[in-house]
């Protein structure tokens, strides 16, 4: 035989030598099961135990065994060639299975596998499970919601513990008869745990009869409690093993979570419902998460559950109790409120505790005033002030319907004293306001330092109660002990934008605003001032209003608009009848100070308008012409002048209509003025003239040339006295009247027929031949001195009083009459 088969040989002995080695010990191993199955004690000192002859060690106890076959494995080489030795634990194995079974319900394999003689029916093994798991869903001012969910993950479980689970009523009878372990605790809870939270009561009646202990009963019980389970929860009570801390941690737990049967069995149970527990309680408005004793109606109370505080309350719960959930704090001496967090301010009774903690309803807090007064003091204040102070407009409604005083005053150790209606407005709470407001509260009571709640309003700048409170009527003209308003008390705080809005709201929503003392408050000087027109259009027609109204400084909503520079204000004032001759203190009307505005030219337009429109005559130091003509409206003038309107009166200034205009360089105007009759030779205290003020301009305009034409023709049309030279300026000059025929454009200067002449040139100063016979008498350069051509030749010289300017005059007269003559007036045109 080669060496190579006798070594397959070999190790073929040896693996047949190791394969019956294991049969053996699984012979010996299954004889120890069985004698424990049978109910045998297990002894130690049994020869079955006793140590092999081949081994140190000693067996170890009967549960702990397992039935062992080894696998053996190799890789090339021969039979043994790099064994390796892997224990499968076939009890492990099959108790698994019998989890498996247990778990997906399949009653068959569950008992094939409780048939098996190493099937350890207590087991504990891993399986994904799927279970029920409750979470309370906050809500503002409402009870929360408990919301079912199912979630899945890996846990420790026996069969028993599964079976519980999925219901299956069979195999929990089957596997106690077998030993199973009615109180064994897992991870998540005892079997009786997975029969209330599945909602089994056979099962669970089954799990009471097999022995369940006091611990399973009681989380049972609480499990009860958060699931709602109230069947349940009476057979764990009539069970004797539920001590009473713990019924009463269930009741209330079942009342925070609104479980009303639960509650009901509980307390029919003989469960007290007056005890403490201590308890964790949620809130999402105010924020609360805290653990705290307190009773079932507390529970019930923050928890906002209607129907549990209505069974407690039927069952006779005390309302004579008191909790520390409250976030607010005050000083006693000042009133002056703190924020101090959920749990964490003085204790208080159980209607603070609704009030704090609001269901939407009101109910809870109404049952609860059926019991305790609303107008008992807690440090001083009401539940009234509490409610403010909480900014619940529901729960304030609840207690004015219920008999709170809406005038009861925060009492404290001071002088300091303050209402109702003086909180909301100085937390800026509009809706609570509006809510005392309804139920009949003065708006215009005042503090201990005389401030209503009006100028507490301006004083912390809260916009949205300053606009409630005006638009219900409140006073905004009276004043506390240092003199200060509402108004002035927005101006030195420098809150003027949101007082303004405020209150213009008020007005546009056709609420004006009440003063008790206009000259503290007008609302017709407040819009004014503002320049808001949709207010004024509201204000302007209410009986109350008075147009005219002059404050201490004479001043009136029209002066007040053009001052501020409000043009529309202005003009919606004037066209209703504001009286724009008024003066203030200092003798100033609103058209004077309007012309101390930027747009002094605008406030003028609106005068002529309405001048034009009313046909007012010069109203209040106003003078329609005098503006128009100053603007260069043709129109306008020639409306006012078909009026009456006077084209040579003054304004206060001195000017005419044509000064303006000349100053002004409008030439048409002066054209159109000169034709009604304005006089350019009128001087003011100035000495100004409109000839004078034209050429301020500067440069030659329109303006001048229209007033040296009227000049120039009034002097030859009506003729003045001159000194004619004769022979050419040889003979002597003596005086003359000269004028001209203006229809026949003939000038004259005596009777004779000779001394009518037709003029064909006018110029100034002398000419060359009259030079030449006048140097040796003088006097050739003359002021004064101006010449005529006449058609038939002949050259005339003239020396006019007046000098130069005169002369000019004179010669520009002769031209244009002589044209016009000739022409026509071209100039009318």
């Amino acid at each position: 035989m080669s060496i190579n088969a006798l070594h397959s040989s070999l190790s073929l002995s040896l693996a047949l030598t190791s394969f019956k080695f294991s049969i053996l010990e699984s012979r010996d191993c299954r004889e120890r099961k069985k004698q424990a199955w049978r109910g045998s004690s297990c002894d130690l000192s049994h020869p079955s135990f006793a140590p092999r002859s081949d081994t140190t060690e000693a067996w170890p106890p009967f549960h702990t065994l397992r039935r062992k076959m080894t696998v053996f494995g190799h890789s090339g080489g021969g039979f043994l060639t790099g064994k390796q030795v892997f224990p499968v634990d076939c009890e492990a194995e099959v108790s698994q299975r019998l989890l498996e079974a247990s778990h997906s319900g399949d009653l068959k394999s569950a008992l094939e596998c409780i048939a098996d003689p190493f099937v350890d029916v207590n087991f504990v093994g891993v399986v994904c499970l799927k279970a029920k798991r409750t979470e309370v869903l906050l809500r503002d001012e409402s009870a929360g919601e408990v919301r079912v969910e199912y979630e899945e993950f890996k846990t420790e479980v026996t069969a028993l513990f599964l079976a519980v689970h999925t219901g299956n009523v069979a195999l929990v009878r089957k596997l106690l008869s077998i030993g199973a372990d009615v109180n064994q605790k897992l991870f998540r809870g005892f079997a009786t745990t997975a029969a209330v939270r599945e909602g089994h009561l056979e099962i669970l009646e089954i799990l009471l009869k097999a022995g369940a202990s006091q611990p399973a009963c009681e989380e049972a019980l609480l499990e009860a409690s958060c699931h709602g389970r109230a069947r349940l929860a009476e057979l764990l009570m009539a069970s004797d093993l539920i001590r009473p801390h713990i019924a009463v941690h269930a009741l209330v737990t079942a009342c925070c979570r609104g479980f009303v049967d639960v509650v009901d069995t509980l307390m029919k149970c003989g469960v007290d419902a007056n005890a403490t527990d201590r308890v964790l309680l949620q809130s999402s408005k105010p924020s609360l998460h805290t653990n705290l004793d307190c009773t079932a109606l507390v529970a019930a109370v923050v928890s906002r559950q209607v129907s549990v505080v209505r069974l407690l309350l039927q069952a006779g719960a005390r309302t004579d109790i008191k909790v520390r959930l409250g976030a607010w704090s005050w000083d006693m001496a000042s009133g002056e409120e703190f924020r101090v967090g959920a749990g964490l301010a003085e204790p208080y009774t159980i209607t603070w505790c609704a009030v704090e903690y609001f269901e939407v309803s009101g109910a809870i807090l109404r049952m609860l005033l059926q019991h305790l007064s609303p107008n008992t003091l807690h440090f001083g204040r009401t539940l009234l002030h509490h409610a403010i102070l909480c900014g619940n407009t529901g729960a304030i409604n609840v207690l004015l319907n219920c008999g709170a005083h809406v005038e009861s005053p925060v009492k404290t150790t001071g002088k300091t004293e303050f209402r109702p209606i003086h909180m909301a407005a100085r937390l800026g709470l509009a809706t609570v306001l509006q809510s005392l407001i309804d139920f009949g509260c003065d708006l215009n009571s005042k503090t201990d330092s005389g401030e209503t709640a009006l100028m507490i309003c301006a004083k912390y700048k809260q916009e949205d109660c300053l606009r409630v409170l005006a638009m219900a009527g409140a006073d905004f003209g009276l004043v506390n002990i240092t003199g200060q308003s509402a108004s002035s008390i927005a101006v030195s705080n420098r809150w003027t934008l949101g007082f303004q809005q405020a209150v213009l709201d008020a007005i546009r929503a056709r609420k004006v605003p009440r003063s008790s003392s206009f000259q503290v408050f007008s609302p017709l000087m407040f819009v004014a001032r503002v320049g808001d027109i949709y207010a004024l259009k509201t204000l302007i027609g209410q009986p109350e209003i008075e147009l005219d109204y002059q404050d201490d400084n004479g001043l009136s909503a029209v002066m007040v608009t053009a001052i501020e520079g409000h043009v529309e204000a202005f003009r919606l004032l004037v066209f209703a009848g504001a009286d724009v001759k008024l003066s203030n203190k200092y003798g100033e009307t609103a058209i004077t100070l309007s012309e101390l505005n930027q747009n002094h030219d605008l406030f003028e337009k609106v005068m002529l308008e309405f001048t034009l429109e009313k046909g007012n005559h010069n109203a209040g130091g106003f003078y329609a012409l005098h503006c128009a003509a100053r603007r260069g409206d043709l129109d306008a003038v020639r409306l006012l002048t078909s009026r009456g309107y006077d084209v040579n009166v003054p304004d206060g200034d001195g000017y005419t209509p044509l000064m303006l205009a000349a100053r002004e360089g409008h030439g048409s105007m002066c054209e159109l003025l000169i034709s009604c009759g304005a006089n350019t030779e009128v001087k003011n205290a100035r000495g100004e003239t409109a000839l004078s003020l034209a050429r301020k301009n500067g440069m030659k305009n329109d303006a001048e040339c229209v007033i040296l034409d009227q000049l120039a023709r009034k002097l030859v049309l009506g003729g003045d006295w001159v000194l004619k030279h004769t022979k050419g300026g040889k003979g002597t000059p003596h005086g003359k009247e000269m004028k001209m025929m203006g229809a026949l454009g003939v000038l004259r200067w005596g009777k004779s027929s000779r001394r009518n002449v037709i003029c064909r040139e006018a110029e100034m100063g002398p000419s060359s031949a009259f030079q030449k016979n006048r140097q040796r008498q003088g006097g050739a350069d003359e002021p004064g001195l101006f010449r005529v051509v006449t058609t038939k030749n002949k050259e005339v010289h003239f020396v006019c009083e007046g000098g130069l300017e005169k002369a000019e005059l004179w010669v520009r007269g002769i031209k244009l009459i002589t044209r016009e003559a000739i022409f026509g007036k071209q100039w009318e045109a």
